[in-house]
């Protein structure tokens, strides 16, 4: 290919990226959806085979661009007019955890496990399964998250109104995850399976089976998430 097709053609296929993209609307990039991000993928590929595929003409590059880009619009359109679309192109929101349980099958359907959950909460700041109310898998694959009344701002607990223990520990560690015993997390912190079961008859729990995640508070009490939780 002459070099001054190449520029031609890389020049074409930026200016018309750049208009489609302006057209297409801040969506594309704001929130990547299944749908957004497998339109991303397919424009970014026409407009490369523009740029540097000789045996593409400019003619059928840029009527690839245009259609896909057009495609995409028309189908944002009707995700705005229509519910059952939006549903059908970007999925729903998911609770993941609704009134402080972790609900296990619908982990499984966004292919989450515990640790992944735990590093997005993290992400917002909440260290301790504990200390959520609410958390919703959103269909962009971020988490919003409603932290229980005592742990929001500008709360008694915040303003040491209620009494408050000491911390034993300087953060919540998991001891039980997808129902087994992390048995490292138990030896850090001077714990062994005998106090995790005593703990676990304390609350209710006759066996590790019937567990699906717990975790020592930093002022070592358990918290504790059965399995099979239902959403209701």
């Amino acid at each position: 290919m002459p070099l001054i097709e190449l520029v031609l053609r890389i020049t074409l296929a930026f200016t018309t990226l750049l208009v489609l993209t302006r057209l297409m609307g801040r969506k594309e990039l704001s929130q990547l959806t299944f749908f957004n991000f497998v339109s991303g993928i397919a424009i970014g590929t026409i407009g490369a085979s523009l740029a540097i595929d000789s045996t593409l003409s400019v003619r059928n590059g840029v009527i690839a661009l245009v259609c896909w880009s057009a495609f995409t619009i028309v189908m944002g359109l009707l995700d705005i007019k229509s519910k059952k679309v939006r549903v059908a192109i970007e999925g729903e929101p998911r609770i993941l955890i609704k009134k402080g349980k972790i609900m296990e099958e619908e982990l499984r359907k966004v292919r989450l496990d515990i640790d992944a959950l735990n590093s997005l909460l993290r992400q917002k700041n909440v260290f301790s399964v504990a200390d959520v109310d609410y958390a919703i898998f959103e269909t962009d694959g971020k988490l919003s998250v409603m932290k229980k009344e005592a742990k929001q701002p500008l709360t008694k607990s915040d303003m040491n109104i209620q009494q408050v223990k000491a911390d034993i520990f300087p953060i919540s560690t998991t001891v039980v995850s997808d129902g087994k015993i992390n048995t490292t997390n138990l030896e850090k912190m001077n714990r062994d399976k005998e106090w995790l079961e005593q703990q676990l008859q304390s609350a209710g729990v006759h066996s590790i089976s019937d567990v699906f995640y717990a975790e020592v508070q930093k002022d070592g009490t358990l918290y504790i998430d059965n399995k099979n939780d239902v959403l209701h």
